[in-house]
């Protein structure tokens, strides 16, 4: 009996929990639906709660070190207290919100190399603590960063990664603890002037800020210089502007003033 009780307090023949999406596609700014399955184990458990949050993979820099670390966030209690009796089935539906600012993971039916998103659900019994499953999850860009991303494709620019980094960026206003880079090949009228564009978009439910950042390492005897550009973009009225044409008036000048373009 001190050994069943012992087993039972290591978590042995204790629930398990399984969480199914309707759909591991999203938005920023959407929702995920979905049926969370907890299964009782062998004995009786009082769970404390069944919680849902995103992680995604994120850069830290620490003084001179930089390393990776998984952040979650978005995080939302699914439940409150409840019995679950040896094999019983307890279903959860749900609808979870997706931050404004969520990290993109996939642009026109391809996976952004770098990203990892995933839905964790965490069960808590008796103060032990089970993150028992991880979905993946694909986030998908709203209409307006499509416009931004189709404008620097027609400018000739290539995806390269993308990744994620601890922190805030100068001027803005963000919810989450981390901001999206999406990292560019230039395109080849810049290729000389530049040697990656890095995008970042600061997303919330009327508009889109946008941060560009120019790239120009230095050389042997030339000292690496970077642009910055920041603009807005409302979602009602994303495709009233060429973009385009914008984004290439706005290279060429800062390019220019920089003496790295003529």
């Amino acid at each position: 009996m001190v050994f069943k009780r012992l087993m039972q307090a290591m978590g042995v023949g204790g629930p398990s929990v399984q969480t199914v999406l309707a759909n591991p596609n999203c938005r920023p700014g959407g929702q995920l639906e979905g049926r969370i399955q907890v299964l009782g184990g062998d004995h009786p458990v009082d769970v404390e709660y069944v919680a849902l949050g995103l992680v995604t993979r994120v850069e830290v820099e620490s003084g001179d070190s930089e390393y990776d670390t998984t952040q979650e966030f978005g995080r939302r209690q699914m439940t409150g207290a409840f019995r679950l009796e040896p094999g019983q089935r307890y279903d959860v539906p749900f609808r979870f919100d997706v931050p404004w600012e969520t990290p993109l993971t996939d642009l026109y039916g391809q996976h952004l190399h770098g990203m990892t998103m995933g839905l964790r659900t965490e069960l808590e019994v008796a103060r032990a603590v089970d993150s028992g499953d991880l979905d993946p999850v694909a986030v998908h860009p709203l209409p307006a960063h499509e416009r931004l991303l189709e404008a620097l494709l027609r400018l000739g620019f290539r995806f390269a990664r993308a990744d994620v980094e601890r922190g805030h960026i100068y001027g803005l206003h963000q919810t989450l603890p981390f901001y999206q880079e999406i990292e560019f090949y230039p395109a080849p009228q810049y290729a000389g002037a530049m040697n990656q564009l890095e995008v970042t978009f600061v997303t919330d439910p009327r508009q889109v800020h946008v941060v560009l950042e120019l790239d120009k390492r230095g050389g042997l005897f030339t000292e690496g210089r970077d642009a910055f550009g920041r603009f807005t973009v409302d979602h009602a009225t994303a495709d009233r502007t060429d973009w385009a044409a914008h984004l290439d008036g706005w290279l060429r000048q800062s390019l220019a003033r920089r003496g790295l373009f003529s």
